[in-house]
Order: C-alpha cells, then sequence, then structure tokens
C-alpha cells in the first residue's frame, strides 16, 4: 500500500478515450497512482450525464486532468465535483471547456501549452528555412525537367542569409521560433500590439511594415475578435512577390478570400497547417497549387509528442500535491488575449 495514501489528491481523467490512450503510456498511468487516488484506467467521457462509477468518481474528484475531448465544465457539471479545486489540462488552449463558472468557483488552472508550443516553432523553423531555399519549387522544377540543372544561374533569389523574417505575435510559439531562429544569420521583425520589449534579436514593428519587409510572414497570434482576418487585403498587398506566408496559429487570422489570387498568380506562396473552413472545399485551389503546402494541422503536438505534454502535465499534478503553486497556471484575464 501506497504510505500517504490518505494524504494524496484524489484524480479523475476527463478526456476522450482514445485520446488517454495515445496520451498516457503505462508508465504515465504508474505514476499518476502513485501521485493521486486515482483509477488510471477510469476515463470520463461525460461529465454532463455520467455513468453511476464517473459520478462518484467525479463527486470525490479534487483535481480533474484533462485533453482533448473533456467536456466543458458549466455550472452543472460542477455541482456534480463539489470537492474539484484545480484543472491540470495536458494539452494547449483551455478555452474549450474552461466556463466563467470555473473561475466563479475560483478553481486553478494550469495547462501544457509550453509544451505543446514546441514542435509548432519546430515546423515552422522548418517552413521558414525550406522557403528560402525555395523547396517547394526547385522540387517541382526537377520532377518536371528530370535532368540536371544550373541552379546557381537561376534568376530567382533564394537562400537564407539575411533574410527577413516577419513573426506575427509574440506568443509562447512565436517567442521560441525567433530563438530557434537565433542561430541563423537573419533579420527578425516582430509585431503585437501587446508587446513593450522584443525578446533579443527581434525588431518590434507595426503590421504592415512587417509585411512591407518580409520575404517569409509567419502567423502565431491567438484567435480573438480583434485577430479575426487581421492578415488582410492591406497586408497581403504589402508583401513582396515572392513572400511565404505561414500560418500555424487558426485559419480564421488569414483572409483566405484575400490571398486566393495572390496565390493563383504565383505572386506568394503560403504553407498553411490551419485554414478557414478547418477543412478546405473540395474544388479549393489550395489542394492543388504549387506554390502552397497544405498540411491537415499537423504541426502541434503529434505521436510521442503528446508524451512531453503529458510529462508536462504530471510534473503539475506532483506540484499540486506538494503544496507548490503551478509552474504554468492559467489565469481568467489571461484567456482576453491568448489561444
Amino acid at each position: 500500500m501506497h504510505p500517504t495514501t490518505d494524504n494524496r489528491p484524489s484524480l479523475l481523467l476527463a478526456m476522450s478515450p482514445d485520446v488517454a490512450d495515445r496520451l498516457l503510456t503505462d508508465a504515465h498511468r504508474d505514476r499518476l497512482a502513485a501521485l493521486t487516488r486515482t483509477d488510471p484506467h477510469l476515463v470520463a467521457h461525460d461529465l454532463a450525464a455520467p455513468g453511476p462509477r464517473v459520478a462518484a468518481a467525479l463527486a470525490e474528484a479534487e483535481l480533474l486532468l484533462t485533453c482533448w475531448g473533456a467536456t466543458p465544465l458549466t455550472a452543472d457539471v460542477l455541482d456534480r465535483a463539489p470537492r474539484l479545486k484545480a484543472v491540470v489540462h495536458a494539452a494547449g488552449s483551455v478555452k474549450h471547456h474552461i466556463t466563467d463558472a470555473c473561475w466563479d468557483r475560483g478553481l486553478r488552472v494550469t495547462s501544457a501549452a509550453a509544451a505543446n508550443a514546441l514542435p509548432v516553432a519546430e515546423y515552422t523553423l522548418a517552413a521558414i528555412l525550406f522557403a528560402g531555399k525555395g523547396v517547394l519549387r526547385s522540387a517541382q522544377r526537377y520532377a518536371e525537367l528530370r535532368t540536371e540543372d544550373s541552379w546557381l544561374t537561376e534568376s530567382t533569389p533564394r537562400g537564407n542569409y539575411r533574410r527577413t523574417i516577419g513573426i506575427v505575435g509574440a506568443s509562447r510559439i512565436g517567442r521560441r521560433v525567433i530563438e530557434l531562429l537565433r542561430p541563423f544569420d537573419c533579420e527578425i521583425l516582430l509585431y503585437d500590439p501587446y508587446a513593450t520589449a522584443p525578446p533579443p534579436g527581434a525588431e518590434l514593428v507595426g503590421l504592415d511594415e512587417l509585411c512591407a519587409r518580409s520575404s517569409v510572414v509567419s502567423v502565431h497570434a491567438p484567435q480573438l475578435p480583434s485577430t479575426y482576418r487581421m492578415i488582410g487585403p492591406v497586408q497581403l498587398a504589402a508583401m513582396p512577390d515572392g513572400t511565404t506566408l505561414i500560418n500555424t496559429a487558426r485559419g480564421s487570422l488569414v483572409d483566405e478570400t484575400a490571398l486566393l489570387p495572390h496565390l493563383v498568380s504565383g505572386r506568394l506562396h503560403a504553407v498553411l497547417d490551419v485554414t478557414d473552413p478547418e477543412l478546405p472545399p473540395l474544388e479549393s485551389p489550395l489542394w492543388t497549387l504549387p506554390n502552397v503546402l497544405l498540411t491537415p494541422h499537423v504541426a502541434g503536438s503529434l505521436g510521442n509528442e503528446l508524451h512531453r505534454m503529458t510529462d508536462q502535465a504530471l510534473e503539475e499534478v506532483a506540484r499540486y500535491g506538494r503544496g507548490e503553486p503551478f509552474a504554468e497556471e492559467v489565469r481568467a484575464g489571461d484567456l482576453t488575449r491568448s489561444a
């Protein structure tokens, strides 16, 4: 028997069962059982209409460990959890399931957004460097010619030396991209209306100036009413010919209706991991344009990268059990300007 069983907080897993299977290894479940009083194999998918077993666990839970597929924590759900004190989210944004009722109840909330930011930043770095080298264009041309070509005499500018890279949004991901770019010889511009000082190595500028000066523009702002279609006709027209637009944030931040003519003409290039709608219409040119790399929202944590989020979440559970503050606490005010 665990020597401190009675002192450990009671925890309930609240997420989609298939997510739990991918998120938690046997070692993670063993650690959960050591840190908390829990059934590490009981996964509550529906807290709004729970069965008897989940209802009993929810009534005892001091902690919820949530991930994708978690039930929104409305007042009715919280009424079934009178002992609940904190929610540990093993993913990024908590906006889907953390409601005003959670803040009214005084619940503490933490998320693994910092862990999820790393693969997005890595994807972005790869996209920036590939864009500078003109990889999509080179691959297409090589496949068409199927012979040697004199790349050194090509008139199209390419290369990453002293490129100007524009980062839209000083979010966790945006700042991490700037950190990853530091070893490279490039100029980094940053736009963020809330930033008072740029991170080392970046220059803080207005959005229109950033678009006009950059050969790559990468979007990392949160989805808010104020950021809807923030990359619109004016910003797109300001981008120099050959600029690559990268969007790993949310599709709604880019006016795709305004973007498409620039892509169809070949004036601009794009790397789009997110679109609006999330699945482009079947007839959309985005599927077939040679100057567009379209990926299905894969920049965030996938496969073994999920375990990084789990590790961070379990560290937060351990901190809670020791009576320590969360390292990555989320507060109500944070959600007005974060994803």
